[in-house]
């Protein structure tokens, strides 16, 4: 499995390399650190902004200018996960690797069926996968079309191990928490609480903090889920919800909303309006929704905070579904299946203790305090 965690340190990217840990701790898998060469910086811009006006569509079969690899052994699975289309080519610095493995799966996390058409010239380069996986419910088919061959689709996670409040529920010093794309209205609305001292708020205040970049992803991880774990709400919307002309009506559950229950934050804001989510989130309450302009934020979350029962059902409710149906191991055995291998015993105890945690987390939420 080839990572670009050496060189690619966006602070988007870091859900990725979380998965990645996953997948390293529950199977015996080689991890190939790619690294940027001397060139790389300017082979990735320069070549990637090439690759949009190349009729041949060939440059995508290129190393955009990292380290070249070469594997010393045979594997009966080369498996790749990025976040987008375009970081695909970074396989290409391992040279012959079709040659030495068995089967091979590229799992796309955010690619939008309306940007398929624009990325044409890059699709050759799934050409050498034997299966494609997206994350994106919906986009399966436009792409699908586009190479000529079935696609699957299968939604993120998160390491709800790493993001549970459980075995030892933290104090919630956080009343709310917000990353992110947001919605104006709810975050003047929210400001106006913590002008009054009414509740303690945390929310970026830096433009672009998600293509910033990390010093170390693990670090960010840990710091984040420390944050979420303790926060009482987390603000949540869909994907590009501001950007409507992206989206062609696709409707998109975003990683946040993983990470928010999983960590037992009262999930506040808007629920997507889309079968995957209706499928995967099929409990009550999962989502407080509350209006997008913020005229009611206020009142909605004055009254659950007069319902601490509620809110603590509410939490622990979604802590322990994140446990038993989100965490990257379910995601990994999907793709395990998809590629025709059997999980592993290392996975099975991962199942173990996240039904360990749930239960508590069921526990928790059924006594009354």
């Amino acid at each position: 499995m080839p990572t670009f965690s050496a060189f690619a340190r966006n602070v988007f990217r870091t859900g990725t390399y979380e998965a990645e840990d996953v997948l390293v701790g529950c199977d015996d898998v080689d991890v190939i650190h790619l690294e940027a060469s001397n060139v790389s910086a300017f082979g990735n811009r320069v070549l990637g902004r090439l690759v949009y006006h190349d009729v041949s569509r060939r440059l995508v079969s290129l190393n955009p200018g990292l380290r070249p690899v070469r594997l010393t052994r045979d594997y009966e699975l080369f498996m790749l996960f990025c976040p987008f289309l375009q970081d695909v080519w970074y396989a290409n610095a391992i040279q012959g690797w079709r040659d030495q493995c068995r089967t091979s799966v590229c799992w796309i996390d955010e690619l939008w069926a309306d940007d398929v058409q624009h990325l044409q010239n890059w699709l050759p380069v799934l050409n050498r996968f034997d299966h494609v996986i997206l994350g994106i419910p919906g986009s399966g088919k436009d792409l699908g079309d586009a190479i000529g061959r079935p696609c699957h689709e299968i939604l993120s996670g998160v390491d709800t191990i790493r993001f549970s409040p459980y075995p030892n529920p933290p104090a919630r010093v956080v009343d709310l928490y917000s990353i992110g794309r947001r919605w104006e209205g709810i975050h003047r609305s929210l400001l106006n609480l913590a002008a009054r001292k009414e509740m303690f708020y945390i929310y970026d205040t830096l433009d672009h903090v998600a293509i910033g970049e990390t010093r170390d992803y693990a670090q960010h991880r840990d710091l984040y889920a420390n944050i979420t774990k303790r926060s009482r709400f987390f603000i949540v919307a869909p994907g590009r919800m501001n950007f409507p002309q992206g989206t062609r009506g696709q409707v998109v559950v975003g990683r946040r909303y993983f990470e928010g229950l999983a960590a037992g934050a009262v999930l506040v804001g808007q629920a997507p309006d889309s079968e995957a989510f209706r499928r995967n989130f099929d409990w009550p309450h999962a989502v407080i929704e509350i209006q997008p302009d913020g005229s009611d934020a206020v009142a909605v979350i004055s009254r659950l905070l007069a319902e601490p029962e509620r809110l603590r059902e509410i939490s622990c409710r979604n802590a322990e579904e994140a446990l038993r149906r989100h965490d990257w191991v379910y995601r990994w055995k999907e793709i395990l299946r998809i590629a025709g291998l059997k999980p592993t015993p290392a996975m099975e105890a991962r199942e173990k203790r996240l039904g360990e945690l749930a239960e508590l987390a069921r526990e928790r939420g059924s006594v009354s305090v």
